[in-house]
């Protein structure tokens, strides 16, 4: 066979093998399309908005406090606090058979619950340098103990009956709108109230000055003390409005759920946790913290809309998806720049 020859076949088997290539691409990409257009639905979008919610609101209040100078890894036990303390109120004012006036009065309690409960933690952390790391961590174990035996004394068991969910908002022919109607006029006002937050807490941390009070706070407090401002009382502000959120955040998971779940590692399951993964991968900024938590909350959601859809994968290794996420974001995210006094109790010169 000639050179010719060899040359001509092999050229003829390339081109076959990229007919092939295409045509397989081709199919591949259609089935990818239809498996797409089953999962992303707008019920699926939906609940990860619900679910989301929860860890952008801690997260906002984890990195405030981090952008001040003071690490609060205890995000996860004011979760769980916030997420008690909203049930026994909820169940305190209207029994098994709440009105969604008391579910809101519970979101309130339980907020301004986590807030004073933070005040201590914040004196403990910045008046007496307690060990932040440990703090937290105490912070965690405690909720972790004390939600559950609180849920026994109230309801004899670890977990609450049914009580009461949150109503969503819609407006009447908005609602109908193709997609955007059911996501965005139909939906949980708890979701439409973190966008709110997310969006206010990225003003006032980046165009106001007390946001730059906070920057300094964490980056140069020298600086801040020179220029007449109590660094520490910045700080204290921070790290309780992190418990504040935190505290907001489980009662928000509450409301959206309705009941308690208090086995395991109760119903926070760890989202605390993410909310600080969150923050990070968001570089500190809470419309980037909000974007993470949302990724987080879809991955979460996804073993549900597997089998909503008839799509046949096991749960367990779906259920890793969050946490396997979690993994590649600490390993892999380059860019995110830790304050530099982060972790670092500040004395005064006066």
């Amino acid at each position: 066979m000639s050179v010719a020859d060899r040359r001509l076949r092999l050229g003829g088997l390339v081109a076959v093998a990229a007919v092939v290539v295409i045509g397989l691409g081709a199919v591949a990409s259609t089935q990818f399309d239809i498996a797409l257009e089953r999962l992303i639905t707008v019920g699926f979008v939906n609940r990860s908005l619900e679910m989301a919610t929860p860890i952008a609101l801690a997260a906002i209040g984890g990195l405030y406090a981090e952008k001040s100078g003071v690490f609060n890894i205890g995000l996860e036990g004011f979760m769980i606090v916030g997420a008690i303390a909203a049930a026994g109120l909820l169940y305190g004012l209207g029994g098994t058979s709440p009105t969604q006036a008391h579910v809101w009065l519970a979101i309130a309690g339980s907020m301004a619950i986590t807030a004073c409960l933070t005040v201590a933690f914040a004196a403990l952390l910045i008046r007496y340098k307690a060990d932040q790391i440990v703090a937290g961590l105490a912070v965690w174990f405690i909720g972790l103990g004390f939600a559950p035996f609180v849920a026994a004394m109230i309801w004899d068991s670890r977990s609450s009956p049914g009580l009461a969910s949150v109503d969503d908002v819609a407006v009447p022919g908005l609602r109908e709108l193709p997609v955007v109607g059911s996501i965005v006029f139909d939906q949980s006002p708890l979701v439409l109230l973190t966008v709110v937050v997310v969006a206010v807490a990225w003003v006032v941390l980046y165009r106001t000055r007390y946001g730059y009070w906070i920057q300094a706070a964490g980056e140069n407090p020298e600086a801040l003390d020179t220029a007449g401002i109590d660094v520490d009382r910045v700080r204290y502000a921070t790290v309780i409005f992190s418990g504040a959120m935190a505290g907001l955040g489980g009662a928000v998971l509450l409301a959206h759920a309705g009941n308690f779940v208090g086995t395991g590692d109760t119903m926070t399951d760890g989202r605390g946790w993410i909310a600080i993964v969150a923050y990070l991968f968001g570089n500190y900024n809470p419309v980037g913290a909000a974007a993470a938590a949302l990724l987080f909350g879809a991955l979460d959601m996804l073993n549900v809309q597997f089998q909503t859809v008839g799509i046949e994968v096991s749960s367990r290794l779906v259920n890793l998806l969050p946490y396997v996420a979690v993994l590649v974001v600490l390993s892999a995210w380059g860019k995110t720049r830790m304050p530099s006094s982060v972790g670092e109790p500040y004395e005064s010169e006066d």
